[in-house]
């Protein structure tokens, strides 16, 4: 990932994206240069999509314009993870919620979550080549070690 993706991915929400942090954000994404999010290039995206409530195309493409449009409203921003999460809680995400939440963050490769008697899916990912431990608590939260 790039230091200009990885900052903007991370940004507070207050900031919307500006055009030039879309389009470097998409140059990035559209790792085949084919105009179109697809297959692996599309999973991180549609998944913030779907945490976002937006929809997602039933062929599982993004196409370059509404990949834009989402993130000049900065549908792909990660939220901040709250100080001392994965919190404990009544947890009402599925299982693929809590993935969709996982891949959002920018992991990849999401095992089976489990859910523990604390309300929080509990799995492993991948993040940057490595394999890391992820959890998801009841509020949405992100975290790993």
């Amino acid at each position: 990932m790039s230091l200009l993706a990885g900052l903007f991915l991370s940004a507070p929400a207050a900031l919307a994206a500006t055009d030039a942090e879309c389009e470097a954000m998409w140059k990035q994404a559209d790792a085949n240069h084919d105009g179109v999010l697809s297959g692996g290039e599309a999973i991180r995206y549609a998944a913030s999509l779907r945490v976002s409530g937006k929809e997602v195309p039933s062929d599982g493409t993004i196409a370059k314009a509404a990949f834009l449009e989402h993130c000049k409203a900065d549908t792909f921003v990660t939220a901040k993870v709250d100080l001392g999460a994965p919190l404990e809680g009544a947890n009402s995400f599925t299982e693929g919620q809590a993935q969709d939440r996982v891949l959002a963050a920018g992991y990849a490769d999401v095992s089976t979550l489990t859910k523990d008697d604390k309300g929080i899916w509990r799995g492993t990912a991948t993040k940057d080549g490595t394999t890391v431990k992820v959890a998801v608590d009841y509020k949405g939260n992100v975290v790993s070690n």
